[in-house]
């Protein structure tokens, strides 16, 4: 459904630019994030958020969504706008199912960033999330979760139904929450509605 809205250029998801929360937390100096390795952004969209990662964390960023025609779109917009990330591979968009998704050991990621993924996928598939967040990002690595829309229970989706809770269980045991806050910045849209979470693989 998501892959059939990008293709139909249905996007009410895509903000324009970096989500304010996202750059509060990487510009903070609270956790001390990974500046070496790869980091993982699936559902990517036009890819704000990942350029963001790449140029504040200097991290080779793969920026992944199912629909090829999105990443078209997406590579396009930064190759015009952020050449230099994308000719130097820093920046990389790729048209990659995440449940099907693998690497080397050697190329597992030292962060991985979801916003609007998990809540696009249906509940019953939350689990499968869990477990290729656990397989795609090594120990050591950080999981930036920005929650939202946080709302009442609502029938069906995308967004399906999400409260901050739903993640743990997929995620398992083997993480160590180091932050868990509402935004301190969030839009009028956005308020009360969001909340930020990172996790470090143990």
């Amino acid at each position: 459904m998501i892959a059939l809205f990008r293709e139909q250029s249905i996007t009410p998801w895509d903000a324009g630019g970096v989500q304010q929360a996202l750059k509060d937390v990487i510009l903070s100096e609270g956790i001390k994030f990974p500046r070496e390795g790869r980091a993982l952004i699936p559902g990517c969209g036009t890819g704000y958020d990942a350029q963001f990662i790449s140029t504040e964390l200097g991290l080779r960023t793969v920026a992944a969504d199912i629909s090829p025609l999105a990443v078209k779109a997406a590579r396009d917009f930064h190759h015009k706008n952020n050449p230099e990330l994308i000719d130097s591979g820093k920046l990389s968009f790729i048209a990659q199912d995440f449940f099907t998704y693998s690497v080397p050991e050697s190329e597992k990621f030292a962060l991985a960033y979801d916003h609007t993924f998990f809540v696009a996928i249906p509940p019953a598939m939350r689990n499968d999330w869990g477990r290729q967040m656990n397989t795609l990002v090594k120990p050591g690595g950080y999981l930036i979760a920005l929650i939202f829309p946080i709302d009442s229970y609502r029938e069906g989706g995308p967004p399906f139904s999400v409260k901050p809770e739903d993640y743990y269980e997929p995620l398992g045991s083997g993480w160590e929450k180091v932050l868990d806050k509402i935004p301190e910045n969030p839009s009028p849209r956005r308020l009360g509605r969001e909340r930020m979470v990172v996790w470090r693989k143990l």
